[in-house]
């Protein structure tokens, strides 16, 4: 319990602090926020992506080959920034640093990428990918729940989408077994899910890999009826 508290205490002094000017954390100017303007402009440079899968492709493109011959089971995929420096740090200091003083400055960098905006406005609820109980209980927040409350206010539901049990870190594993590692891994909370049918829904996810996460979760979305599925996360990687 002592311990508790003590985490409780940090995550309001984090959110706190990410109100009060202070050094920007890329390149220190001062004062700024989290992440001052012209590094924002500097490292947040709008990419042409795939519409389906959100990878970088040539201008002019709209979607890769690979979404043209083995489609996604999201319908769209938007991304703010590639998964590199200084957005690899800042989601580091984020998830495994304890510091959700973070959300609110990388959900105002996913408002400002393209179509974000008009996704989130057209969607009847965004909901953001779940952890699971022991990771939740080990981090003591959901990032991810902490991106869409901030993106989206009201909107934002993260009592819907469940995690039924945990998997191994999938950082390191190829696409075909972080799939079946997720197997099942998602369900909806049954209550709820009779107002899912017909609806349009945003995905959150805070990076995107392979995208087996978001396949499985969207997945347990199309069984409960979700007509239309956006995904929309903060970095990309750079392979599929």
């Amino acid at each position: 319990m002592h311990f508790s508290g003590l985490s409780g205490i940090s995550r309001h002094l984090h959110a706190w602090a990410d109100k009060v000017p202070s050094q920007c954390a890329v390149c220190h100017a001062w004062p700024s926020q989290r992440i001052c303007n012209a590094c924002v402009a500097r490292f947040a440079q709008p990419a042409t992506r795939c519409q389906r899968c959100a990878l970088r492709v040539p201008p002019g493109v709209a979607v890769c080959g690979t979404c043209l011959q083995h489609p996604p089971s999201f319908d769209a995929c938007i991304a703010a920034v590639d998964y590199a420096y200084p957005w690899a740090d800042a989601l580091a200091q984020f998830k495994f640093r304890g510091d959700p003083g973070w959300a609110r400055a990388l959900a105002t960098l996913m408002r400002s990428t393209p179509w974000m905006e008009p996704a989130v406005e057209a969607a009847d609820t965004v909901l953001a990918v779940p952890l699971s109980t022991e990771r939740l209980r080990e981090r003591g927040f959901n990032q991810s729940a902490l991106l869409a409350r901030q993106l989206a206010g009201a909107k934002a539901d993260h009592l819907t989408l469940l995690r039924l049990h945990a998997t191994e870190a999938q950082s390191s594993l190829p696409r075909a077994q972080r799939l079946r590692n997720l197997r099942g891994a998602f369900a909806i909370e049954p209550a709820r899910a009779a107002a899912l049918r017909g609806q349009q829904v945003v995905l959150i996810d805070d990076v995107m890999t392979t995208g087996a996460t978001l396949h499985a979760a969207t997945l347990a979305l199309r069984e409960a009826g979700v007509a239309h599925v956006t995904a929309a996360v903060l970095a990309r990687t750079g392979r599929d």
